[in-house]
């Protein structure tokens, strides 16, 4: 079957369309209720209405082609391979997949010349919306909610797919409504897909090449502008990573930045904490409510946190604190993480602890990289708001983990992005 030059095959046409295919094909194993192949359909769709006179586009339906899926070794869907006179060449993409990357992998199938032609007849295009949310984390998947249920034409944009910190969290034991805990990803796909079935659009997995607040423009991919009339933004904050081995390989596998989401799972056994401000401090005195073993790991000679925090956490015989020490590398034999390599600041010596887990709070900061415009913003570079949501700049409303607020989880996110919906709504009403 063919449509809008794509074609639909199975593992039987799998030799003729592809092995024995001259030139460039392209292949996306897909499955159904597969978010992430939702977010690839439109790209696809696109790239093959601007390459497809050149380059062959292929779907298979992975769930009944297992067994070509496996002899290819694509393990999850989406899954896209490039192939070449028959041979595979480029990129393995899964996943939340981005335009830039496929047309990149695209434009390696053909000659330098014919790719710049072939670009050069890709035609922009503009979307009108009443509200543009940027950011799909609870605070924006709620603000999204709100918005298309007060029958606003609502837009939802993010760099990556729907849920933000919360897709990575293991278990969420504290959200209402849910008496069992929720896998982090369960309860962000619970959300988008209320979001979807309120009527809100979506752009996920894209590259924000533009953003100008006061115009209240966003280009997406570099080929489709999006204008609104208001706009939240919802895109959070983010650990300050410590950028060592493993620790972006083991993130939800040992390797966390959230003590009230995760501490409870390691009831009884040995955790190392990194950092010793006021945050580290304070979590780790948390953790010890249930690890048997708190091993605290700050490069300083003294814990930057306050007193009282400092006291407690050195007075208590659970907690063990390596001063002038800094990890190196996270360590995972079986898939989760069990050895954190350290090294000593005075001598330079370096060894290695085992342990259960690990708990980073070296510092968060919010996402703004975004935005070039001013913001009102704290101390610590989060942005002002006022009682609904409202920043310094008119129209703009922010809510979520990217605000100033004492308190970041998920259930104050999304107080936050009913309040900045309810607000810009009943301002286009006005």
């Amino acid at each position: 079957m063919t449509e809008h030059n794509i074609s639909y095959i199975n593992h039987e046409q799998w030799e003729k369309d592809v092995l024995q295919a001259r030139g460039g094909v392209v292949v996306d194993f897909y499955s159904t209720e597969c978010p992430p192949c939702e977010a690839l359909a439109s790209k696809f769709e696109s790239l093959a209405g601007v390459y497809g006179n050149d380059i062959k586009f292929i779907k298979i339906f992975r769930q009944e082609n297992r067994e070509l899926a496996e002899t290819l070794g694509v393990k999850g869907s989406p899954t896209v391979l490039f192939y070449e006179d028959g041979k595979q060449v480029g990129d393995t993409l899964s996943g939340g997949i981005r335009r830039a990357d496929l047309e990149r992998n695209i434009h390696g199938l053909l000659s330098e010349e014919r790719a710049r032609e072939l670009k050069a007849q890709e035609k922009p295009f503009s979307s009108e919306y009443d509200i543009m949310i940027i950011g799909a984390g609870p605070a924006g998947l709620t603000a999204a909610i709100y918005a298309a249920q007060a029958k606003m034409k609502t837009v939802l944009v993010d760099r990556g797919m729907p849920g933000g910190n919360v897709s990575i969290t293991h278990q969420v034991s504290n959200y209402p409504g849910f008496v069992a805990p929720q896998p982090g990803f369960m309860l962000s796909h619970y959300m988008s897909e209320q979001a979807r079935e309120a009527g809100a659009h979506f752009r996920q997995a894209v590259d924000i090449t533009n953003v100008n607040l006061q115009k209240k423009e966003l280009v997406v991919d570099g080929i489709e502008t999006i204008r609104a009339r208001k706009i939240i933004l919802a895109t959070g904050s983010s650990p300050r990573p410590l950028n060592i081995p493993g620790e972006r390989e083991y993130m939800g596998k040992g390797v966390s930045y959230c003590a009230t989401c995760d501490a409870k799972y390691y009831e009884g056994k040995h955790v190392v904490v990194i950092g010793g401000g006021n945050t580290a401090i304070e979590e780790a005195l948390f953790i010890d409510k249930f690890a048997g073993k708190i091993t605290i790991v700050h490069q300083f000679d003294n814990l930057q946190a306050n007193r009282t925090s400092a006291e407690k956490a050195l007075a208590n015989p659970n907690i063990e604190v390596l001063f002038s020490h800094e990890p190196r590398a996270f360590i995972a034999e079986g898939g989760t993480v069990d050895r954190v390599e350290l090294e000593n600041l005075k001598t330079g010596k370096r060894k290695h602890i085992d342990c259960d887990g690990v708990f980073v709070f070296v510092g968060m900061k919010p996402n703004l990289d975004l935005f070039s415009e001013s913001f009102h913003l704290d101390e610590w570079g989060y942005i002002n708001v006022d009682e609904s949501m409202r920043t310094s700049i008119p129209d703009i409303f922010a809510a979520g983990d990217i605000i100033h607020k004492q308190y970041r989880q998920i259930t104050t996110a999304v107080a936050d992005g009913t309040i900045a919906a309810i607000a810009a709504a009943k301002e286009l009403e006005a």
